[in-house]
Protein backbone atom coordinates (compact mmCIF):
# COMPACT_ATOMS: atom_id res chain seq x y z
CA UNK A 1 0.00 0.00 0.00
CA UNK A 2 2.62 2.33 0.76
CA UNK A 3 4.60 1.48 -2.22
CA UNK A 4 1.38 1.76 -4.58
CA UNK A 5 0.73 5.49 -2.70
CA UNK A 6 4.28 6.45 -3.29
CA UNK A 7 4.39 6.00 -6.82
CA UNK A 8 1.18 7.33 -7.86
CA UNK A 9 2.25 10.95 -5.87
CA UNK A 10 5.54 10.18 -7.36
CA UNK A 11 4.30 9.78 -10.91
CA UNK A 12 0.92 12.20 -11.43
CA UNK A 13 2.73 15.37 -10.14
CA UNK A 14 5.80 14.88 -13.15
CA UNK A 15 3.37 14.06 -15.83
CA UNK A 16 1.48 17.21 -15.20
CA UNK A 17 4.64 19.64 -14.59
CA UNK A 18 6.04 18.09 -18.30
CA UNK A 19 2.44 19.09 -19.41
CA UNK A 20 3.02 22.77 -17.92
CA UNK A 21 6.37 23.24 -19.13
CA UNK A 22 5.94 22.56 -22.79
CA UNK A 23 3.19 23.55 -25.08
CA UNK A 24 4.55 23.29 -28.96
CA UNK A 25 6.09 19.81 -28.82
CA UNK A 26 4.23 18.31 -25.53
CA UNK A 27 3.87 15.17 -27.39
CA UNK A 28 7.18 14.33 -27.78
CA UNK A 29 8.34 15.98 -24.04
CA UNK A 30 5.88 13.39 -22.54
CA UNK A 31 7.08 10.80 -24.94
CA UNK A 32 10.82 11.34 -23.76
CA UNK A 33 10.17 11.83 -20.55
CA UNK A 34 7.73 8.50 -20.00
CA UNK A 35 10.79 6.38 -21.57
CA UNK A 36 12.68 6.16 -18.20
CA UNK A 37 9.94 3.74 -17.11
CA UNK A 38 10.58 1.34 -19.90
CA UNK A 39 14.75 1.52 -19.20
CA UNK A 40 13.97 1.23 -15.91
CA UNK A 41 11.39 -2.00 -15.46
CA UNK A 42 14.44 -3.05 -18.41
CA UNK A 43 17.23 -2.93 -16.28
CA UNK A 44 15.79 -2.89 -13.04
CA UNK A 45 15.07 -6.58 -13.35
CA UNK A 46 18.13 -7.60 -14.05
CA UNK A 47 19.71 -5.94 -11.26
CA UNK A 48 17.47 -6.95 -8.98
CA UNK A 49 18.12 -10.38 -9.90
CA UNK A 50 21.95 -9.88 -9.25
CA UNK A 51 21.43 -8.31 -6.14
CA UNK A 52 19.54 -10.76 -4.90
CA UNK A 53 21.62 -13.42 -5.57
CA UNK A 54 24.66 -11.31 -3.97
CA UNK A 55 23.34 -9.82 -1.42
CA UNK A 56 19.88 -11.64 -0.41
CA UNK A 57 16.54 -10.24 -0.86
CA UNK A 58 15.91 -8.17 2.30
CA UNK A 59 19.21 -6.10 1.06
CA UNK A 60 17.88 -5.83 -2.56
CA UNK A 61 15.08 -4.09 -1.05
CA UNK A 62 17.57 -1.79 1.06
CA UNK A 63 19.70 -0.42 -2.22
CA UNK A 64 16.41 -0.15 -4.01
CA UNK A 65 14.91 1.96 -1.63
CA UNK A 66 18.19 4.25 -1.92
CA UNK A 67 18.16 4.30 -5.26
CA UNK A 68 14.35 5.19 -4.99
CA UNK A 69 15.20 8.16 -2.25
CA UNK A 70 17.20 9.89 -5.58
CA UNK A 71 13.15 11.03 -6.97
CA UNK A 72 13.45 13.67 -3.55
CA UNK A 73 15.86 15.20 -5.46
CA UNK A 74 14.54 15.37 -8.78
CA UNK A 75 11.09 16.46 -7.50
CA UNK A 76 13.32 19.71 -5.48
CA UNK A 77 14.10 20.34 -9.12
CA UNK A 78 10.71 21.07 -10.81
CA UNK A 79 9.49 24.80 -9.96
CA UNK A 80 5.76 25.63 -10.92
CA UNK A 81 5.78 28.27 -13.91
CA UNK A 82 3.72 31.92 -13.97
CA UNK A 83 1.32 31.88 -16.24
CA UNK A 84 1.54 34.16 -18.99
CA UNK A 85 -1.99 35.77 -18.90
CA UNK A 86 -0.90 36.60 -15.43
CA UNK A 87 2.05 38.19 -17.10
CA UNK A 88 0.17 40.45 -19.90
CA UNK A 89 -2.59 41.09 -17.19
CA UNK A 90 0.31 42.74 -14.78
CA UNK A 91 1.98 44.48 -17.75
CA UNK A 92 -1.83 46.03 -18.43
CA UNK A 93 -1.91 46.93 -14.77
CA UNK A 94 1.63 48.43 -15.16
CA UNK A 95 0.66 50.35 -17.76
CA UNK A 96 -2.31 51.80 -16.22
CA UNK A 97 -0.67 52.54 -13.29
CA UNK A 98 2.20 54.17 -15.08
CA UNK A 99 -0.51 56.71 -16.71
CA UNK A 100 -2.02 57.41 -12.97
CA UNK A 101 1.57 57.95 -11.52
CA UNK A 102 2.76 60.64 -13.84
CA UNK A 103 -1.15 62.15 -13.41
CA UNK A 104 -0.08 62.14 -9.54
CA UNK A 105 2.98 63.54 -10.04
CA UNK A 106 2.43 66.29 -12.05
CA UNK A 107 -0.63 67.20 -9.62
CA UNK A 108 1.91 67.48 -6.81
CA UNK A 109 4.21 68.97 -8.53
CA UNK A 110 1.50 71.49 -9.10
CA UNK A 111 0.81 71.63 -5.27
CA UNK A 112 4.27 72.33 -4.59
CA UNK A 113 4.68 75.16 -6.71
CA UNK A 114 2.01 77.04 -4.95
CA UNK A 115 2.53 76.14 -1.97
CA UNK A 116 6.42 76.82 -2.20
CA UNK A 117 7.42 74.14 0.31
CA UNK A 118 5.88 70.51 1.21
CA UNK A 119 4.06 69.71 4.28
CA UNK A 120 5.72 68.88 7.38
CA UNK A 121 2.76 66.65 8.58
CA UNK A 122 4.67 63.21 7.12
CA UNK A 123 7.54 63.90 8.97
CA UNK A 124 5.72 64.67 12.56
CA UNK A 125 3.72 61.35 11.52
CA UNK A 126 7.07 59.19 11.12
CA UNK A 127 7.88 61.10 14.19
CA UNK A 128 5.35 60.13 16.48
CA UNK A 129 5.34 56.55 14.97
CA UNK A 130 9.35 56.14 15.95
CA UNK A 131 8.36 57.80 19.58
CA UNK A 132 6.31 55.01 20.27
CA UNK A 133 8.16 52.70 19.36
CA UNK A 134 10.75 53.08 21.37
CA UNK A 135 8.33 53.46 24.30
CA UNK A 136 7.02 49.81 23.16
CA UNK A 137 10.66 48.54 23.34
CA UNK A 138 11.19 50.28 26.50
CA UNK A 139 8.42 48.47 27.69
CA UNK A 140 9.08 44.69 26.62
CA UNK A 141 12.87 45.17 28.39
CA UNK A 142 11.25 46.24 31.62
CA UNK A 143 8.78 43.35 31.61
CA UNK A 144 12.17 40.81 30.72
CA UNK A 145 13.47 39.88 27.31
CA UNK A 146 12.39 36.37 28.48
CA UNK A 147 9.11 36.59 28.18
CA UNK A 148 9.13 38.95 25.10
CA UNK A 149 10.81 36.41 23.13
CA UNK A 150 8.17 33.75 24.50
CA UNK A 151 5.46 35.56 23.39
CA UNK A 152 6.65 36.53 19.85
CA UNK A 153 7.44 33.05 19.19
CA UNK A 154 4.07 31.72 20.25
CA UNK A 155 2.63 34.97 18.10
CA UNK A 156 4.92 33.76 15.37
CA UNK A 157 3.28 30.10 15.77
CA UNK A 158 -0.33 31.24 15.66
CA UNK A 159 0.16 33.17 12.63
CA UNK A 160 1.78 30.10 10.50
CA UNK A 161 -1.13 27.68 12.33
CA UNK A 162 -3.71 30.31 10.63
CA UNK A 163 -1.91 30.75 7.53
CA UNK A 164 -1.91 26.93 7.28
CA UNK A 165 -5.48 26.51 8.02
CA UNK A 166 -6.24 29.30 5.47
CA UNK A 167 -4.37 27.57 2.75
CA UNK A 168 -6.13 24.29 3.15
CA UNK A 169 -9.43 25.19 3.67
CA UNK A 170 -8.71 26.89 -0.04
CA UNK A 171 -7.27 24.12 -1.10
CA UNK A 172 -10.13 21.54 -0.07
CA UNK A 173 -12.78 23.56 -1.58
CA UNK A 174 -10.85 23.78 -4.81
CA UNK A 175 -10.72 20.13 -4.69
CA UNK A 176 -14.51 19.54 -3.99
CA UNK A 177 -15.65 22.06 -6.70
CA UNK A 178 -13.60 20.51 -9.01
CA UNK A 179 -14.74 17.10 -8.31
CA UNK A 180 -18.04 17.36 -7.26
CA UNK A 181 -18.97 20.91 -8.18
CA UNK A 182 -21.68 22.56 -11.11
CA UNK A 183 -18.48 22.40 -13.23
CA UNK A 184 -16.67 19.26 -12.22
CA UNK A 185 -15.11 17.33 -14.49
CA UNK A 186 -17.94 14.11 -14.63
CA UNK A 187 -20.48 17.21 -16.19
CA UNK A 188 -18.19 16.95 -19.33
CA UNK A 189 -19.47 14.21 -21.27
CA UNK A 190 -16.31 13.70 -23.27
CA UNK A 191 -14.13 13.07 -20.50
CA UNK A 192 -16.84 10.59 -18.79
CA UNK A 193 -16.64 8.59 -22.27
CA UNK A 194 -12.54 8.83 -21.73
CA UNK A 195 -12.89 7.13 -18.27
CA UNK A 196 -14.85 4.61 -19.30
CA UNK A 197 -12.00 3.52 -22.04
CA UNK A 198 -9.53 3.72 -19.52
CA UNK A 199 -11.46 1.37 -17.33
CA UNK A 200 -11.22 -1.37 -20.22
CA UNK A 201 -7.74 -0.35 -22.06
CA UNK A 202 -5.49 -1.15 -19.36
CA UNK A 203 -6.51 -4.76 -18.32
CA UNK A 204 -6.16 -5.76 -21.97
CA UNK A 205 -2.50 -4.79 -21.86
CA UNK A 206 -1.56 -6.68 -19.21
CA UNK A 207 -2.59 -10.31 -20.56
CA UNK A 208 0.40 -10.44 -22.75
CA UNK A 209 2.32 -10.10 -19.83
CA UNK A 210 0.88 -12.20 -18.28
CA UNK A 211 0.30 -15.50 -20.06
CA UNK A 212 3.06 -15.27 -22.60
CA UNK A 213 5.40 -17.16 -20.59
CA UNK A 214 3.09 -19.87 -20.55
CA UNK A 215 2.19 -19.96 -24.18
CA UNK A 216 5.72 -20.11 -24.97
CA UNK A 217 5.98 -23.17 -22.92
CA UNK A 218 2.90 -24.79 -24.46
CA UNK A 219 4.51 -24.36 -27.84
CA UNK A 220 7.67 -25.60 -26.81
CA UNK A 221 9.71 -22.42 -27.45
CA UNK A 222 11.30 -22.00 -24.21
CA UNK A 223 15.13 -22.49 -25.68
CA UNK A 224 14.15 -19.21 -27.94
CA UNK A 225 12.34 -17.26 -25.40
CA UNK A 226 14.96 -17.73 -22.92
CA UNK A 227 18.13 -16.05 -25.77
CA UNK A 228 15.71 -13.11 -26.48
CA UNK A 229 12.42 -13.15 -24.06
CA UNK A 230 9.11 -11.73 -26.02
CA UNK A 231 8.56 -9.06 -22.61
CA UNK A 232 11.91 -7.78 -23.39
CA UNK A 233 10.82 -7.46 -26.93
CA UNK A 234 7.74 -5.65 -26.19
CA UNK A 235 9.57 -3.22 -23.21
CA UNK A 236 12.16 -2.04 -25.91
CA UNK A 237 10.43 -1.15 -28.36
CA UNK A 238 7.54 0.28 -25.82
CA UNK A 239 10.42 2.61 -25.23
CA UNK A 240 11.07 3.62 -28.96
CA UNK A 241 6.89 3.63 -29.78
CA UNK A 242 6.56 5.83 -27.18
CA UNK A 243 9.32 8.77 -28.82
CA UNK A 244 8.09 8.03 -32.43
CA UNK A 245 4.63 8.38 -31.52
CA UNK A 246 5.36 11.85 -29.92
CA UNK A 247 7.21 13.10 -32.72
CA UNK A 248 4.33 12.28 -35.10
CA UNK A 249 1.81 13.85 -32.88
CA UNK A 250 3.58 16.94 -32.79
CA UNK A 251 3.60 17.46 -36.78
CA UNK A 252 1.54 20.18 -37.65
CA UNK A 253 -0.66 18.63 -40.52
CA UNK A 254 -1.96 15.64 -38.15
CA UNK A 255 -4.27 15.21 -34.98
CA UNK A 256 -2.88 13.84 -31.68
CA UNK A 257 -6.53 12.24 -31.43
CA UNK A 258 -6.06 10.91 -34.74
CA UNK A 259 -2.76 9.38 -33.68
CA UNK A 260 -4.42 8.05 -30.36
CA UNK A 261 -7.17 6.18 -31.64
CA UNK A 262 -4.66 4.10 -34.34
CA UNK A 263 -2.32 2.80 -31.66
CA UNK A 264 -5.55 1.51 -29.75
CA UNK A 265 -6.99 0.14 -33.09
CA UNK A 266 -3.29 -1.55 -33.58
CA UNK A 267 -2.89 -2.52 -29.79
CA UNK A 268 -6.33 -4.44 -30.01
CA UNK A 269 -5.43 -6.11 -33.30
CA UNK A 270 -2.40 -7.45 -31.89
CA UNK A 271 -4.07 -8.76 -29.10
CA UNK A 272 -6.57 -10.74 -30.90
CA UNK A 273 -4.54 -12.56 -33.29
CA UNK A 274 -1.63 -12.90 -30.78
CA UNK A 275 -3.36 -16.64 -29.61
CA UNK A 276 -3.20 -17.34 -33.66
CA UNK A 277 0.63 -17.55 -33.36
CA UNK A 278 2.49 -20.36 -32.70
CA UNK A 279 5.87 -19.78 -33.96
CA UNK A 280 8.56 -17.84 -32.07
CA UNK A 281 9.21 -14.93 -35.08
CA UNK A 282 5.34 -14.20 -35.51
CA UNK A 283 5.19 -13.72 -31.83
CA UNK A 284 8.01 -11.56 -31.71
CA UNK A 285 6.64 -9.41 -34.58
CA UNK A 286 3.06 -9.29 -32.61
CA UNK A 287 4.80 -8.18 -29.72
CA UNK A 288 7.08 -5.92 -31.16
CA UNK A 289 3.77 -4.38 -32.54
CA UNK A 290 2.12 -4.24 -29.36
CA UNK A 291 5.09 -2.66 -27.76
CA UNK A 292 4.85 0.04 -30.53
CA UNK A 293 1.33 0.46 -30.43
CA UNK A 294 1.40 0.83 -26.68
CA UNK A 295 3.63 3.72 -27.03
CA UNK A 296 -0.19 5.78 -26.54
CA UNK A 297 0.32 6.22 -22.93
CA UNK A 298 2.94 9.05 -23.75
CA UNK A 299 -0.11 10.67 -25.31
CA UNK A 300 -2.42 9.95 -23.05
CA UNK A 301 -1.48 13.56 -20.62
CA UNK A 302 -1.76 15.55 -24.03
CA UNK A 303 -5.25 13.90 -25.14
CA UNK A 304 -6.62 15.03 -21.57
CA UNK A 305 -5.39 18.31 -21.49
CA UNK A 306 -6.82 19.17 -24.75
CA UNK A 307 -9.93 18.09 -23.11
CA UNK A 308 -10.10 19.73 -19.92
CA UNK A 309 -7.60 21.89 -20.14
CA UNK A 310 -4.21 23.08 -18.36
CA UNK A 311 -6.02 23.78 -15.59
CA UNK A 312 -7.72 20.75 -14.41
CA UNK A 313 -4.85 18.92 -16.12
CA UNK A 314 -3.84 17.14 -12.51
CA UNK A 315 -7.05 16.23 -11.27
CA UNK A 316 -8.38 14.49 -14.08
CA UNK A 317 -4.96 12.61 -15.26
CA UNK A 318 -5.27 11.54 -11.68
CA UNK A 319 -8.84 10.05 -12.51
CA UNK A 320 -7.94 8.64 -15.87
CA UNK A 321 -4.90 6.49 -13.58
CA UNK A 322 -6.96 5.47 -11.12
CA UNK A 323 -8.98 4.21 -13.91
CA UNK A 324 -5.95 2.57 -15.24
CA UNK A 325 -5.08 0.71 -12.03
CA UNK A 326 -8.82 -0.50 -11.41
CA UNK A 327 -8.35 -2.20 -14.84
CA UNK A 328 -5.34 -3.41 -14.06
CA UNK A 329 -6.58 -4.70 -10.69
CA UNK A 330 -9.36 -6.94 -12.43
CA UNK A 331 -8.13 -7.38 -15.51
CA UNK A 332 -5.42 -9.93 -14.86
CA UNK A 333 -8.02 -12.20 -12.12
CA UNK A 334 -10.18 -11.71 -14.78
CA UNK A 335 -8.37 -13.37 -17.54
CA UNK A 336 -7.56 -16.37 -15.27
CA UNK A 337 -10.67 -17.15 -14.18
CA UNK A 338 -11.54 -17.29 -17.86
CA UNK A 339 -8.32 -19.70 -18.47
CA UNK A 340 -9.59 -22.08 -15.16
CA UNK A 341 -13.30 -22.69 -17.23
CA UNK A 342 -11.87 -22.78 -20.70
CA UNK A 343 -8.71 -24.68 -19.97
CA UNK A 344 -6.87 -22.27 -22.86
CA UNK A 345 -5.17 -19.24 -23.35
CA UNK A 346 -7.17 -18.09 -26.56
CA UNK A 347 -10.45 -16.78 -25.07
CA UNK A 348 -8.26 -14.40 -22.41
CA UNK A 349 -7.05 -12.90 -25.40
CA UNK A 350 -10.06 -12.96 -27.03
CA UNK A 351 -12.48 -11.51 -24.49
CA UNK A 352 -10.28 -8.90 -23.12
CA UNK A 353 -9.93 -7.80 -26.69
CA UNK A 354 -13.29 -7.58 -27.20
CA UNK A 355 -14.11 -5.28 -23.80
CA UNK A 356 -10.96 -3.22 -25.47
CA UNK A 357 -13.21 -2.80 -28.31
CA UNK A 358 -16.35 -1.71 -25.98
CA UNK A 359 -13.70 1.18 -24.61
CA UNK A 360 -12.50 2.16 -28.11
CA UNK A 361 -16.57 2.34 -29.38
CA UNK A 362 -16.76 5.04 -26.57
CA UNK A 363 -13.60 6.82 -27.84
CA UNK A 364 -15.28 6.80 -31.48
CA UNK A 365 -18.31 8.39 -30.29
CA UNK A 366 -16.14 11.22 -28.92
CA UNK A 367 -16.80 13.66 -31.70
CA UNK A 368 -20.86 13.04 -31.45
CA UNK A 369 -20.67 14.19 -27.64
CA UNK A 370 -18.70 17.41 -28.83
CA UNK A 371 -21.39 18.32 -31.41
CA UNK A 372 -23.96 18.56 -28.43
CA UNK A 373 -21.81 21.04 -26.36
CA UNK A 374 -20.89 23.67 -28.88
CA UNK A 375 -21.64 26.15 -25.87
CA UNK A 376 -19.83 24.61 -23.41
CA UNK A 377 -16.87 24.39 -26.06
CA UNK A 378 -16.71 27.84 -27.61
CA UNK A 379 -17.11 29.38 -24.28
CA UNK A 380 -13.95 27.23 -22.65
CA UNK A 381 -12.28 28.45 -26.12
CA UNK A 382 -12.92 32.23 -25.03
CA UNK A 383 -11.56 31.61 -21.39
Amino acid sequence: ISVGVGSGMVYLPAVVMVGQYFQKRRALAQGLSTTGTGFGAFLMTALLKYLCTEFGWRNAMFIQGAISLNLCVCGALMRPLSPKDVISEKYVVRNNSEDNQAKALSHSAETIKSNGVLSEEPEKKEEATNEEVLDSVQHIEIGGKSRSGRNMYGLRILKTASQLMVTVRKGFAIWYSSYFGAASLFTNRVFVAFIIWALFAYSSFVIPFIHLPEIVKQYNLSSQNNIFPLTSIIAIVHIFGKVILGIISDLPCISTWNVFLMANFTLVTCILTLPLMQTYVSLAVVCALIGFSSGYFSLMPVVTEDLVGTKHLANAYGIIICANGISALFGPPFAGWIYDITHKYDFSFYICGLLYMVGIIFLLIQPCIQKKQPREKSMEEAQ
